[in-house]
């Protein structure tokens, strides 16, 4: 099959020489709302992630780990949010920002050639923390996760990604809710994509077990007949009225990436089934049947509504095309 078309050319509008803005009013960059973390760090993953990567995204690659390592403080924790004027409008937590920034670092350790050194040491001095959040944990582990892929014994990311599974524990009894949480929330499929990093890597067949029947749920819940019906950004639960909108790309990112992980892992074909219907969606295999892909740009919509599109691109949103792409050309080039 013949992957589709993967433009880096909006993403290097959104960035300058100190990282990448946030927001964007239809293709051109907002500078007034600055940067944050969350999103270089999504940047980091997505440009380490290329394997022939173009000069110009080489550049991108430094330029979004120099940001982060700017974003950590001694300690560990990660400021998320960096205003035009180069001040810092927050100080360091370990929240989502926290986890992401260490995925990046771990991204860049295994899939980066030359800045490998100094993302190992940005991301020990970062993995020495906890977090509350399960999500920032499950970000944080997918990094630990990263590291593994090249240093199997790295004593620091295999505590982090165990004590990120034990966090997220274990499914639901409940068949009708395969689910730890009690309401689905944003990046679902981080959660049991956590769980199979973790029971893959570290030898624990129950975490591996729980994995992959929670996504299995998850991918049930976000289908309905051929097309996935996303989560929506105000979340979801049992008894509350489907389809839900907004639904924003990250969700698409976050089950893509988790499915391309239980694929590696089992070589069960509905895991690649699954992967298409991913790419499929900002293709326009939706709840209304839109496409949520600027071909001329290389974008990605900032969300799907009843009536239409938001026809925003921003960083989040076009890196998470830019994700879905990268997988379906890894996986499913190779699967018949």
């Amino acid at each position: 099959m013949t992957p589709p078309r993967l433009s880096f050319e909006h993403l290097v509008r959104l960035s300058d020489a100190v990282g990448l803005f946030e927001h964007a009013e239809l293709t051109q960059r907002r500078v007034e709302h600055g940067y944050c973390v969350d999103d270089v760090a999504r940047g980091l993953v997505v440009t380490a992630r290329e394997p022939d990567p173009e000069p110009q995204t080489v550049a991108l690659s430094r330029t979004y780990l120099t940001f982060l390592a700017r974003a950590q403080d001694p300690a560990g924790g990660v400021r998320n949010r960096l205003g035009i004027e180069g001040a810092w409008h927050d100080g360091p937590t370990v929240e989502d920002c926290w986890g992401r920034a260490l995925w990046g670092f771990g991204t860049a350790v295994a899939r980066a050639p030359g800045l490998e050194d100094e993302a190992l040491a940005l991301f020990d001095v970062s993995a020495r923390r906890r977090s509350p959040h399960t999500r920032a944990m499950a970000f944080a582990a997918l990094g630990a996760a990263e590291v593994l892929s090249v240093h199997p014994g790295h004593r620091a990311a295999r505590d982090l990604l165990a004590d990120a599974a034990r966090m997220i524990g274990a499914p639901s009894p409940d068949p009708s809710w395969r689910w730890p949480e009690p309401r689905l929330r944003y990046a679902n499929a981080a959660l049991p994509e956590a769980l199979l990093a973790a029971g893959s890597m570290l030898d624990e067949p129950r975490w591996l077990t729980d994995g992959l029947t929670m996504l299995r749920w998850l991918l049930d819940v976000e289908t309905d007949g051929e097309h996935l019906s996303l989560t929506p950004a105000s979340g979801w639960s049992l008894g509350e009225p489907r389809p839900g909108f907004d639904q924003q790309p990250i969700e698409v990112a976050a089950l893509a990436d988790a499915c391309a992980r239980a694929h590696d892992v089992t070589r069960e074909p509905v895991w690649g089934d699954a992967l298409r219907r991913c790419e499929a969606w900002f293709d326009g295999a939706n709840d209304i049947g839109i496409p949520l892909v600027d071909e001329d740009s290389g974008g990605g919509c900032d969300g799907l509504e009843a009536d239409g599109r938001n026809e925003n691109q921003g960083a989040e949103s076009t890196l998470a095309l830019l994700a879905v792409r990268q997988l379906g050309r890894r996986v499913l080039v190779a699967v018949p």
